[in-house]
């Protein structure tokens, strides 16, 4: 009896190595992303476009940011800069940290500042500083209630608290949101001063009634968080 000889198989080895090829790269990219993941920080965008006429008829005259480059110091409040972003809101140009490590956030978005002046002006480090700037304001907490991720208390527009100046308005409607610092406070209306948006100051109205304030504007404030000084 003659036994054939059994031999490899060129077409399934080929196969099997094309097999053992792929599974290495999709490996190499999944570690790859995951140290992405691990190094670079959340997004952290926000901004305003536009103003509306009636608050640009209350505004004083101040720079706008598309009248400069990105990086250029347009304004500045209680000794902190604020930079234009340019005349693409959505743009960042690269990471922005102190110079002990703190995280800000993308420069030059609306968040940055925020976190800048909190962290200069108070020595104040957000516990959990990343995220869109919508995402500063808690739906989920009462009145007055201390918003763990942002280490600040937080009040609800319409509510029975006065905002004051240094306070950190949140504008949670739209895709990103906005944030900004309320500069100034008046009988029935308040200032604010803020990054990334068409101009570095802007006032808002405010109407208080029955021992309540209401900001208004063109698209009005979720609320605003303090820090207990």
């Amino acid at each position: 009896m003659r036994y054939k000889r059994s031999g490899h198989n060129p077409f399934a080895a080929s196969i099997l190595l094309i097999v053992v090829a792929l599974i290495i790269v999709s490996g190499s990219r999944i570690l790859a992303e995951q140290k992405d993941t691990e190094i670079k920080p959340l997004p952290s965008y926000g901004f305003q476009a536009a103003v509306s006429n009636d608050q640009r008829e209350q505004t004083p005259e101040v720079n706008r940011q598309s009248d400069f480059e990105p990086g250029v110091k347009i304004d500045e409040y209680k000794g902190v800069a604020v930079y234009s972003n340019g005349t693409d809101y959505m743009s960042s140009h690269g990471l922005h940290y102190s110079e002990d490590g703190y995280y800000y956030g993308y420069k030059w978005q609306c968040v940055e500042f925020v976190k800048r002046f909190y962290y200069e002006r108070f020595n104040h480090s957000m516990p959990d500083g990343a995220g869109n700037a919508k995402y500063f304001f808690n739906t989920l907490l009462e009145q007055g209630e201390f918003n763990q991720q942002r280490g600040l208390y937080q009040y609800r527009n319409g509510g029975d608290v006065r905002p004051q100046a240094d306070d950190l308005l949140v504008f949670t409607k739209g895709t990103y949101g906005h944030v900004a610092i309320i500069s100034d406070v008046g009988d029935d209306w308040v200032e604010v001063v803020q990054q990334n948006s068409e101009v570095t100051r802007e006032k808002l109205q405010m109407e208080v009634k029955d021992g309540t304030y209401t900001i208004h504007g063109e698209k009005e404030p979720a609320g605003w968080l303090r820090i207990r000084k």
